[in-house]
This record gives structure tokens, C-alpha cells and sequence, in this order.
């Protein structure tokens, strides 16, 4: 853990997390349901949302495969490692840094997540708090629709059905199992799905990535520390 004196754009953020009255992250998560989330907001069924959004994709994707040879199975494991590298450029850029056109998207996450969720300040309380965890359309939107979508025309054009069929299915399976595993990093601690050892090491990587001195500098994969490791921003 070298070095860890915040650049500028880290800083900016760092600034994100605290109101000029010094406001707990107690006091901004009543702000926040108050103001953020819609009264008629049900987080389960938003959970389910994205369960079967997902589920149902993947289903579809499958039910169009048709004698799949297998070179075209290599798809499966590309596609993993291209929505992992998505994953970490997405986070470390487009929700840390603002960017031109995506200020929603840096807001949403610099300014409200990293607020309501500091690694001091982990858990939710509620399944009315998966607003602040789960993708918002914006979101699925963003990451869908400009690396996903362009790729599979790209990959269904070059008349390789199957090929575009298996990165739909991977990508959304990324994407699901994404959620899942940032859903579980914020549970509370006596869940028994945020002990399992799995998953406890890679919560303990999410939880230095919200301390508000590091978030914009470590720790960008969600899931699997893969291009951390390879960037040199795994702590």
C-alpha cells in the first residue's frame, strides 16, 4: 500500500464523501431514502428484476444454439475475461472520474454509494436499501449498450450465430453474477452468505476499495481481482 497520498481526481472524490457540516454517513442514508429512493420503491422486487432479466436472456440465448462446434465454446471464457476487463475500466474511470456526458453515472456512484457505503459502514439495513446497490436502468444501460451490444452486432454480423448467441448468454450471466456478489459485499454481518470464505476475501478487496482515501485509486474489479492484478491496482 504505497503511495497513498490521493491524486486530484481522487481527492475530488474524497470530497464526495463528506458535506461541508460534516454530515455522518448515518445522517446522509436517512437523506438519501428520503430523497432518492421512490416511496412505492420494493427491493425485492428489483432483486427479481434483475434475476430474470438475466435468467430470461440467457434462456433465450441458449434456445438459439445450434450445433455448436468447439472453437465456439472458446466464447464463454472471452467473453468472461472481456466483461471482467469492462468491469474494472467501467468502475475506474466512468464512476470515478467525470466524464464528459456520464456525470449521472459518476454521481451515482462516487457521490451516493461511496457515500452511503464506507468500509467503515458496510452493510445495509434493509432490502429498501438495494437502491443504492443494485443497477439502475442508466447503469445497465451504460454498460450494455456500449460495450455489449456493439460487439455482439459486431460478432452476429461476421455470420457466426452461435458465437453472438454464447457472448449474449456470457455477458448476462457476467452481468447476474455481478450483482449477486456486490449484493452480498453489503449484506449485514450475520448473513451467512457474506462469511462464506469466498466470499469473505473478496468482500475484504471491496471494503478497502470504500475507504474514501483509496476508492479512486485500487481495487476496481468487483468480482474477480483479475485486472487489478494485471494493472497493479489490487491492495
Amino acid at each position: 500500500m504505497q503511495g497513498l497520498v490521493c491524486s486530484p481526481a481522487a481527492m475530488e472524490s474524497v470530497v464526495l464523501m463528506e458535506s461541508p457540516n460534516g454530515e455522518s454517513v448515518a445522517r446522509y442514508r436517512d437523506r438519501y431514502r428520503a430523497e432518492e429512493i421512490p416511496r412505492r420503491y420494493w427491493g425485492a422486487g428489483h432483486l427479481a428484476f434483475v434475476i430474470l432479466f438475466s435468467l430470461g436472456g440467457i434462456a433465450i440465448a441458449i434456445s438459439q444454439l445450434a450445433n455448436v462446434s468447439a472453437w465456439a465454446w472458446l466464447t464463454v471464457p472471452v467473453t468472461f475475461l472481456y466483461a471482467n476487463l469492462v468491469e474494472y475500466l467501467g468502475h475506474r474511470f466512468a464512476m470515478h472520474r467525470k466524464l464528459p456526458g456520464l456525470g449521472l453515472i459518476y454521481r451515482r456512484h462516487a457521490g451516493q454509494h461511496h457515500r452511503f457505503f464506507t468500509d467503515q459502514h458496510m452493510e445495509l439495513d434493509s432490502a429498501h436499501d438495494f437502491r443504492a446497490v443494485l443497477f439502475p436502468p442508466l447503469l445497465v444501460i451504460f454498460f450494455f449498450g456500449l460495450f455489449a451490444f456493439p460487439v455482439g452486432m459486431v460478432i452476429a454480423m461476421s455470420g457466426s450465430a452461435n458465437v453472438a448467441w454464447l457472448f449474449v448468454a456470457t455477458a448476462l450471466a457476467y452481468y447476474l453474477n455481478y450483482e449477486l456478489l456486490h449484493l452480498t459485499y453489503h449484506l449485514p454481518r450475520e448473513s451467512r452468505l457474506a462469511r462464506l470464505p469466498g466470499l469473505a476475501r473478496l468482500k475484504r478487496l471491496h471494503q478497502r476499495h470504500h475507504n474514501p482515501k483509496l476508492m479512486a485509486r485500487f481495487n476496481f474489479n468487483i468480482t474477480y481481482p483479475i485486472f487489478d492484478r494485471l494493472f497493479r491496482t489490487r491492495i
